[in-house]
């Protein structure tokens, strides 16, 4: 059963008022309120309808001046214009004015009246459908529960998050593949003023070079080939909320001048298009790069990095936040068990040891796979030391013995994954979560090294 709808009716004629009464009587789930002037019924707009059914011809104000006035209250009321006016040009001023629909008074009124109120009820229970999950996000990205730890690293992590929230600066994430830096941007927005309005996230190292300035900025159709309608960016999507642009390190120079330009002036052009869109969007950032080195080295435009850099936020590695290593995976374990529908499980002293002594060069989102795979082996009702099986690409007793240098061990890395999945550098690049250039990068300076 669909919940009751509150209806305003605004008609002074007393023949049309009787009309209303029966069209919308039709209904037992509409609660209907009439008024007989617009000053009325915007006297009682605290009663909070969700639709108001309006005469454009009142006798102490016009329709136009009704709307204004409601739309300056709620702009979330759904006004329906009915008018005797059949003027095209009325109909598409109101309509612009932001009426949700124009019926003209005829023998066509009842169903279109009717239509025009069940569409406009449908919409309404799409926008508080999108409003209790955003409330739902809200809740979920919180501080105290979407970032877990109690640690001096983590708790500095908190400082500058509390400072983020309140304010619109540009924020850079910074720390290793897996620190979690999507959802320190998504609890930034969740926590902001802007938590009601969309989050877009874009990952750059995710799309191929020759498509991301449309899907950043968006196309007019015809602007190539392909281009068969009109597209908004990322940026138009994100209007009034945020836009976060993950690994921002692996964008081309060619794209780092338009997006330094998008940034200062606030607005964008779509490709192919010349009118300018006005932006209000707050900007996140985040890379597993060293941004200062790459500009050094020419990869990054030292202009947009003094952009970018606003509020920056680094993540510490899972191996510097101590005991936070079993409170999270005891989170992770709980979830577990709860989504898969088992038996609540616990981790042995023994178990524990275990996931202290390892590094996790794969940081949170390692121990999660860890967890995981523990919480499946496991036969009793709890997790022993023989359940805990570690993955990494490479073994951490030889990486210790050779003390290499971290762009060595970088080398080492890829190179053993290029080894295991036949070449494959597209396959390569998503599962150590880098661009693809990264890795012909290396490849480069590899062949360098050994000349």
């Amino acid at each position: 059963m669909e919940s009751t709808v509150k209806i305003f009716a605004v008609e002074d004629d007393p023949t049309y008022r009787k009309f209303l009464e029966y069209v919308l009587g039709l209904n037992p789930d509409f609660e209907v309120h009439f008024f007989s002037s617009g000053n009325d019924c915007i006297k009682h707009l605290h009663l909070k309808p969700n639709i108001i059914a309006l005469d454009y011809t009142l006798p102490d104000m016009s329709g136009e001046e009704v709307l204004n006035k409601v739309k300056n209250f709620n702009q979330a009321i759904h006004v329906i214009i009915v008018s005797a006016q059949e003027k095209i040009g009325t109909a598409v001023k109101l309509l612009k004015l932001g009426a949700y629909d124009y019926i003209i008074k005829n023998e066509d009124t009842k169903d279109r009246l009717l239509n025009a109120i069940n569409n406009a009820r449908k919409n309404i229970s799409l926008t508080e459908e999108i409003s209790s999950l955003r409330s739902e996000l809200s809740e979920k990205y919180n501080f105290d529960k979407s970032i877990i730890g109690s640690s001096k690293a983590i708790k500095k992590v908190f400082a500058m998050l509390e400072k983020a929230v309140n304010s619109n600066i540009i924020v850079s994430i910074t720390g290793e593949t897996g620190t979690g830096k999507e959802l320190i941007a998504k609890t930034i927005h969740y926590n902001s003023s802007r938590k009601k309005e969309p989050f877009v996230p874009v990952n750059i190292a995710a799309i191929p070079r020759e498509l991301i300035e449309s899907e950043l900025f968006g196309h007019e159709k015809g602007a190539f080939t392909g281009a068969l309608t009109r597209r908004i960016g990322k940026f138009e999507e994100a209007q009034k909320g945020t836009i976060f642009l993950d690994e921002i390190g692996e964008m081309d120079m060619s794209l780092q001048a338009k997006l330094l330009r998008v940034i200062q002036e606030k607005e964008v052009t779509r490709v192919g298009g010349n009118n300018t869109i006005k932006l209000d969007v707050r900007i996140l950032v985040a890379t597993h790069r060293n941004l200062a080195e790459e500009v050094k080295n020419g990869n990054f435009r030292e202009d947009l990095y003094y952009r970018l850099l606003g509020l920056p936020v680094w993540l510490p590695p899972l191996r510097e936040r101590d005991n936070d290593v079993i409170i999270i995976a005891k989170y992770f374990l709980k979830e577990f068990c709860k989504e898969n529908n088992i038996s609540e499980l616990k981790f042995s002293k023994k178990a524990q040891d275990q996931l202290l002594k390892y590094r996790y060069p794969g940081n949170v989102r390692e121990l999660k796979s860890v967890v995981d795979l523990a919480a499946v082996l496991s036969d009793g009702d709890q997790i022993e030391a023989e359940d805990i099986k570690f993955s990494s690409i490479i073994d951490e007793e030889k990486l210790a013995l050779e003390e290499l240098t971290l762009k060595e061990y970088t080398f080492k890395i890829i190179s053993f994954m290029l080894e295991k999945y036949d070449h494959n550098v597209i396959k390569v690049a998503k599962k150590l979560d880098i661009g693809k250039s990264s890795i012909y990068r290396y490849l480069q300076e590899m062949e360098q090294i050994k000349k």
